[in-house]
C-alpha cells in the first residue's frame, strides 16, 4: 500500500496523455484525449494552447483516479512534449495572446528564406546545430511578436512570456511560479547555443526578440518547481522533447545506439555522446539530455514532418480508410506498390532535403490503381522517408546502422515494421513498452528524486516485443528506393 509511482504527461501533436508508470516501468494507468487541429490557411498549423492545458490536465487527473492513487503516492512528475510548438503568454494572466504555432506551421517560410540569403544561416548552424526552418521556434516566436497588435511592446516591458509547450504546462502547473525549460527543448528553438549552453544574444538580436521573454534552461532531470494542483505537492523533475524523451525510454544511453519514434512525423535520433557531431548530409545536431551536473549529451538528429499524418489524411481527407488499422490489411493485399510512390510533403519536406517549398505528390497512377495503392503507399514513404534518414546518419557518424529500435503508434503495424526492415536492411525491434515517450520523461522525474538509483538501472527493463528480420533482397531493396528517389524529386520540382 505504500508504494509509490511516477506520473509522467506526454503532450503530443494530436492528443494529450497521462501514464502511471512503476518502479518496474510498467505502465499501471493511463488517460488520452484528443485536441483540435487548426488550419488558418494552407500551410499554416496552429493549436489552442488552454485547450491542451485542459486535456492534460484532465488526463492526469483521470490517470491518477484509474489506478487509485492520491497524490501522496506519487514520487514525481515527469514531462515530454510536442517540440518546437511555440506560445506567448501573458505573465500577469497566464492567457496565450494568440494561438500556438505548431512544429508543423510553414508560415514562418519566406522568413527563413531570408536569413539564408543573408547568409545567417550558417551562424546559427553553428552555435544551435539546426538548420534554418519554419520547423522551428525562433521564427515563429518573431511571428507573433510582429503580427499580434501590442505583442512587441509588451514583450519589451517584460509583460510576457515565451515557451514551448513543456514550459507552458510548468507555469500553468506551478501556478506561475516557475518559467522553465530543459536543455533538450531549448536546442529546439534555434535560439539557444548548444556548446555554451545559453540563449544566443547575435541571434536573439537578428530575430528581435528580448531575451525577457525566454524561460530558465536547466537540467533534463532535476527541479523544475512543484505542483499542489493534485491535492498534494508533488516534484516535477524529468523534462524533454518527445523525441529525446524517447530515446531515453528506448534505453539508447550509450554512444551509436538509435531509435525511430513513428507518430505524427517520424524521428530518428543516433546518440553521440558527448560530441557534438556535426553534419555534412543536412542532419541535426541536438541536445539529448542533461542529467543533474552530468555533462550533456548530444544526438544527431533526422526528422520526417509527416509519418502517422499521412494515413490521417488517407482517412480524413481522402476518407479510404475508416481507422488507421485498415491501412495494413489493404497493403498487404498486394503482391507489390504496382509503382505508386506517394510523397506526403504536405509542409515540405524534412531531413535530409529541406525543402520547404515542396509539395504531396503520388506517381505511377494506373487505371488499376485503388485504395490498397494508396494506403501501401503512404506506409511505404514511412519507410523511404527512414531511409533517407538513415543513410544520412551513418555517413555523417561513420557508425553503419546494425539494430534499430522503434516506438510509435505505427509500429503496430507490421506490414510497415516488416517493409521498414527490408528497405533497411536491418533488424527492427518495436520495445515491449511501446510508450517509451512518456517512459522516458518518467524515469528523468525518477532519477531525480532517487526512485531510480542510475540509468544503468533503467537499461535492464528494456525488452524487445518482437524482431523483425529482414527478408527481401538487396537488388530489390535498392531498385525500390531508386524509384522513391525519383518520386521525391517530382515533388520538389
Amino acid at each position: 500500500m505504500n508504494a509509490r509511482f511516477i506520473l509522467s504527461l506526454d503532450q503530443g501533436t494530436t492528443s494529450s496523455r497521462a501514464i502511471v508508470f512503476d518502479q518496474q516501468g510498467q505502465p499501471k494507468g493511463s488517460a488520452q484525449r484528443e485536441f483540435r487541429q487548426i488550419y488558418p490557411q494552407p500551410g499554416w498549423v496552429e493549436h489552442d494552447a488552454n485547450e491542451i492545458w485542459a486535456t492534460q490536465y484532465a488526463v492526469a487527473q483521470e490517470a491518477l483516479e484509474r489506478t487509485a492513487l492520491t497524490a501522496e503516492r506519487i514520487a514525481a512528475i515527469g514531462i515530454t512534449n510536442q517540440r518546437e510548438t511555440t506560445v506567448i503568454w501573458d505573465r500577469a494572466t497566464g492567457e496565450p495572446i494568440a494561438n500556438a504555432i505548431v512544429w508543423q506551421c510553414r508560415r514562418t517560410a519566406p522568413f527563413c528564406e531570408i536569413l539564408k540569403a543573408e547568409g545567417f544561416d550558417q551562424a546559427i548552424l553553428a552555435k544551435t546545430g539546426l538548420i534554418t526552418d519554419a520547423y522551428f521556434s525562433g521564427t515563429k516566436v518573431a511571428w507573433l511578436l510582429d503580427n499580434i497588435p501590442g505583442a512587441r511592446q509588451r514583450a519589451e516591458r517584460g509583460e510576457l512570456a515565451f515557451g514551448t509547450m513543456d514550459s507552458f504546462l510548468i507555469w500553468r502547473l506551478t501556478e506561475g511560479r516557475v518559467h522553465a525549460t530543459d536543455v533538450s527543448n531549448a536546442s529546439r528553438t534555434m535560439l539557444f547555443n548548444i556548446h555554451s549552453l545559453e540563449w544566443d544574444d547575435e541571434i536573439l538580436a537578428r530575430l528581435d526578440i528580448p531575451r525577457s521573454l525566454l524561460p530558465e534552461v536547466r537540467s533534463s532531470s532535476g527541479d523544475h518547481g512543484e505542483t499542489a494542483l493534485f491535492g498534494a505537492p508533488i516534484p516535477i523533475t524529468g523534462v524533454a522533447g518527445d523525441q529525446q524523451a524517447a530515446t531515453f525510454g528506448q534505453a539508447c544511453h550509450q554512444p551509436g545506439m538509435a531509435k525511430n519514434t513513428y507518430g505524427t512525423g517520424c524521428f530518428m535520433l543516433l546518440n553521440t555522446g558527448e560530441e557534438a557531431v556535426a553534419s555534412h548530409n543536412r542532419l541535426l545536431t541536438t541536445i539529448g539530455w542533461k542529467l543533474g551536473d552530468a555533462k550533456t549529451v548530444y544526438m544527431l538528429e533526422g526528422s520526417v514532418f509527416i509519418a502517422g499524418a499521412a494515413v490521417q489524411w488517407l482517412r480524413d481527407e481522402l476518407r479510404i480508410v475508416q481507422n488507421a488499422s485498415e491501412t495494413e490489411e489493404l497493403a498487404s493485399s498486394l503482391h507489390d506498390n504496382g509503382g505508386v510512390y506517394f510523397v506526403p510533403a504536405f509542409v515540405g519536406l524534412g531531413a535530409p532535403y529541406w525543402n520547404a517549398f515542396a509539395r504531396g505528390a503520388v506517381v505511377g497512377l494506373t487505371r488499376g490503381s485503388g485504395r490498397a495503392h494508396f494506403a501501401r503507399a503512404a506506409l511505404e514513404a514511412v519507410a523511404f522517408q527512414t531511409r533517407d534518414v538513415a543513410d544520412a546518419m551513418a555517413a555523417d557518424s561513420g557508425i553503419p546502422l546494425h539494430t534499430l529500435r522503434v516506438d510509435g503508434g505505427m509500429v503496430h503495424n507490421t506490414f510497415l515494421m516488416q517493409f521498414q526492415a527490408d528497405i533497411l536492411g536491418v533488424p527492427v525491434q518495436p520495445a515491449a513498452v511501446p510508450e517509451t515517450t512518456a517512459l522516458g520523461a518518467a524515469y528523468l522525474a525518477g532519477l531525480a528524486v532517487g526512485y531510480w538509483p542510475s540509468p544503468a538501472a533503467l537499461a535492464v527493463h528494456w525488452r524487445a516485443e518482437r524482431t523483425y528480420e529482414p527478408n527481401m533482397s538487396a537488388d530489390e531493396r535498392e531498385s525500390l528506393y531508386a524509384d522513391w528517389k525519383r518520386a521525391v524529386n517530382s515533388a520538389q520540382s
